[in-house]
């Protein structure tokens, strides 16, 4: 990972790139989505504070664990210009999606369990879809394989 020496207090993009891993057009993306920020020069590139760097981590670790990018921007948000997240920032703010995470787990949870299930259904059974029709509550409207197309259209 290549180094950058104190006395440098902006990155160009490219820098910010090699050093976050973050391929530029995802760095581009984080500053259109509000998650970043840049100043531009007279020729209009960009130049990043050394704060981004610590920025961009946050987000690629909120990402890989499947937070939105809009409710990471809105917990970075909550920290002041110019200051990079810390331990006790990335705890807090954390720990504020963890219901969403137990929710996510759940989910994933049944979808493994009932995978097996699924599989030659073909959806073609709903009643027995625990996938598709948890519970059977669509089959008091609908029954049959129309289901998936008129499910597409609404």
């Amino acid at each position: 990972m290549p180094q950058i020496p104190e006395k440098i207090h902006e990155l160009t993009v490219g820098q910010l790139s090699a050093r976050s891993g973050a391929a530029v057009s995802a760095l581009h993306f984080y500053e259109t989505k509000g998650l970043i920020t840049s100043r531009r020069t007279s020729g209009n590139q960009r130049r990043y504070g050394r704060d981004t760097l610590r920025r961009v981590a946050f987000v690629r670790a909120a990402q890989r664990v499947g937070i939105p990018l809009a409710t990471i921007r809105d917990a970075l948000a909550e920290l002041p210009d110019e200051r990079t997240p810390t331990n006790e920032d990335w705890a807090r703010l954390s720990a504020t999606w963890r219901t969403e995470l137990d929710e996510r787990i759940k989910q994933l949870g049944r979808l493994r369990d009932h995978l097996t299930d699924c599989i030659g259904c073909g959806c073609l059974s709903l009643r027995n879809c625990v996938l598709s029709n948890p519970d059977d509550v669509i089959g008091e409207q609908i029954t049959g394989s129309r289901l998936m197309g008129e499910r597409r259209k609404s």
